[in-house]
């Protein structure tokens, strides 16, 4: 019997290639709306893995940490 993924998740291997590049797979690309020439974040833990997320929101939340840091007085 098949394995049902619930909707709005997707699982499937990827092969690395010679560059060390992996193609993100067609389910993936729909499910996430990722289009050719966007930017992706990629994080790396040595005990947790690795992951890829759509970077817009990481980014804004970064920008938002050094702004905190640089005004400290602010963020009482």
């Amino acid at each position: 019997m098949p394995m049902q993924i619930p909707e709005g998740k997707f699982m499937c291997t990827v092969k690395v290639g010679e560059k060390g590049q992996i193609v993100i797979p067609k389910g993936a690309r729909d499910l996430f709306d990722i289009k050719p020439g966007d930017m992706l974040l990629l994080l790396a833990d040595k005990d947790q893995g690795i992951a890829i997320v759509q970077s817009d929101g990481y980014l804004q939340f970064a920008k938002e940490v050094f702004v905190a840091q640089e005004k400290p007085e602010e963020a009482k």
